[in-house]
């Protein structure tokens, strides 16, 4: 029987979510309430790795990475890897990015069709393609406004929802004493499984780094230092964030669900485990209460969908198709690559929430080439630039995958080509860091390539003609090669960023540069400048890799960088 209160809820949090989204939009982990109830349920504390392995990150990334890259002006995540090594590579380098993007908003779907499916009485798969179209249709019109205003009312809805429930479902009759030893929801991590656990917390830690959806909302802060201080905060909400969804896990994990008005299969299946969230404000609050729970679990899960989708997407229009296929595109034309990626990438994450049935899954999953490919890549062009190139990157690109590859993926339904030392039969998992070793293997090869190249072709070993990548020796007579940039070229950098960034609303510089109290260029020169000259601009220190001497196109200086 559909709830019909539920349905009422559903609608009004929506609307304002929608209605807010349509001015300006912003995201939230739709997943990560799900997941992480669903991760306690099943494993226990000690394996809900997620929460805390994304609040390190965002330290990690503001320490590490917002300031930097904020200063050079970037605009994407992709921007610095194409400044290195070209946009043919860059456009590579989007692959593993997209990827994790499809398996974030595959998350989302999954955790919003999960809820639906419970409240409505909906089929699960049905909810999924159901709540990829709200998606979709919620990305086309809000997403495109990518601000942080809706932040405020996600956080209201999950808190005053999910808080409001606690209280009612931790004193339901159905629910035994967190204390019992009957109930084991904190879990252990056994001798065997030490490396696994390490190696998923590392991917998690370092995998949550390089992500659009994170760097969209840093590169578009007034200043390095608020870019920073945006990681640190949003850190210290993720661990906030986890605290209701961990209890509701564990409320979860002390239930008689025959007991309650739940009809289906128990114990609960993997199916069941992933609605585990809506499962207990529905069953085990009143009806009341229910009303404003499962309406804010919805709300913000849908407010979250936008974000990922608009990430694939903003990427694949200015780092790919603007730059490596249609460097002339006008805007408008942008702008319709966009909507018909957003068409695509959620597509793919429906078919992704269909495929795989953990929503706890998918979320980690998300991080996965991210870690082994990404990571090391942007770790080594954002604070070693000179030891790296363009061949180097490809080599670190090509064993990073296979190494990936060879361990297999049992959610993907990947048998593994190699079962390394302690394979786990019974589960049929590896329990060698394999991931880890990827990701390391792909930053030595990076260095060592990117070295050897240079070497060969310095020491005349390979004549300049053999450098195909224009990045050592052979380099067009128009680019010069300089060292470190100056304060003027970041400040070039941060003026083509500026106009570049008008192509899309997910990240836009505003605000004067703290750096030297000037104003910062991308809000007064932006408008001066054609777009033929940003077209040459970008062209120009999108090849090769290393620092660059360009002509400004606003007042015909010379400028290095």
């Amino acid at each position: 029987m559909i709830n019909v209160a539920g349905v009422i809820s559903i609608i009004i949090f929506y609307v304002l979510i929608l209605g807010v989204g349509i001015w300006a939009a912003t995201w939230v982990g739709g997943g990560y309430i799900n997941g992480t109830a669903e991760a306690i349920y099943t494993s226990g504390l000690v394996w809900c790795q997620a929460p805390f392995g994304y609040s390190l990150s965002l330290v990690f990334g503001g320490i590490f990475f917002a300031n930097k890259m904020r200063q050079q002006g970037y605009i994407t995540m992709l921007d610095p890897l194409q400044d290195s090594f070209g946009e043919r590579m860059g456009g590579l380098l989007f692959l593993p990015a997209l990827c994790g993007e499809v398996f974030w908003a595959a998350g989302i779907l999954a955790a919003l069709g999960a809820t639906l499916s419970v409240i409505i009485d909906m089929d699960h798969r049905t909810s999924v393609i159901f709540s990829a179209c709200v998606a979709v249709f919620y990305t086309l019109f809000g997403g495109l406004y990518a601000v942080a205003y809706t932040d405020v009312i996600q956080l209201f809805c999950i808190f005053i929802g999910l808080w409001m429930c606690i209280p009612f479902a931790w004193s339901n009759e159905h629910v035994t004493s967190l204390s019992s030893m009957d109930v084991d929801w904190i879990g252990e991590v056994k001798n065997e499984e030490i490396f696994y656990y390490i190696d998923y917390g590392l991917l998690l830690v370092f995998g949550g780094i390089p992500w659009q959806v994170y760097f969209q909302r840093v590169l578009s802060s007034k200043s390095a230092g608020r870019a920073q201080i945006l990681s640190y905060v949003a850190a210290f909400g993720c661990v906030l964030m986890a605290i209701p969804p961990v209890l509701i896990g564990a409320i979860a994990k002390g239930t008689a669900w025959n007991e309650t008005g739940y009809q289906g299969p128990y114990p609960l299946t993997i199916d069941e485990t992933s609605m585990i969230l809506p499962m207990v404000l529905q069953y085990l609050t009143p009806s009341f209460v229910s009303f404003f729970g499962l309406g804010a679990v919805s709300a913000a899960v849908m407010s979250s969908a936008d974000s990922s989708v608009l990430s694939a997407s903003s990427m694949f229009a200015r780092n790919v198709y603007k730059l490596i296929f249609r460097q002339k595109a006008s805007e408008m034309e942008i702008i319709w690559v966009m909507r018909v990626s957003i068409l695509i990438v959620g597509f793919l994450a429906t078919v992704m929430a269909l495929t795989i049935p953990s929503i706890y899954g998918l979320w980690s999953m998300c991080s996965d080439l991210v870690y082994v490919i990404l990571f090391p890549q942007l770790l080594m062009v954002v604070h070693f630039k000179e030891y790296c190139n363009t061949y180097g990157s490809l080599a670190a690109y090509i064993i990073a995958f296979l190494v990936r590859v060879s361990g297999g993926e049992k959610l993907m339904h990947l048998d593994p080509l190699i079962k390394y030392p302690g394979w786990d039969e019974e589960n049929e998992r590896q329990l060698f860091p394999f991931r880890t070793l990827a990701m390391l293997m792909s930053l030595v090869t990076l260095v060592f390539v990117s070295w050897w190249t240079k070497w060969v072709f310095l020491s005349g070993r390979l004549a300049p003609g053999y450098d195909f990548f224009h990045c050592v020796v052979n380099i067009p007579e128009d680019i010069q090669r300089v060292g470190e940039p100056a304060e003027e070229g970041e400040q070039l950098s941060v003026m083509a960023s500026g106009a570049m960034g008008k192509l899309y609303g997910a990240a836009t510089l505003v605000g004067k540069d703290e750096r030297n109290g000037r104003v910062n260029p991308a809000l007064e020169a932006d408008d001066d400048i054609p777009a033929a000259e940003i077209d040459k601009l970008r062209k120009s220190i999108g090849s090769g890799g290393g620092s660059r001497s360009v002509t400004n196109p606003v007042d015909n200086s010379q400028t290095t960088f």
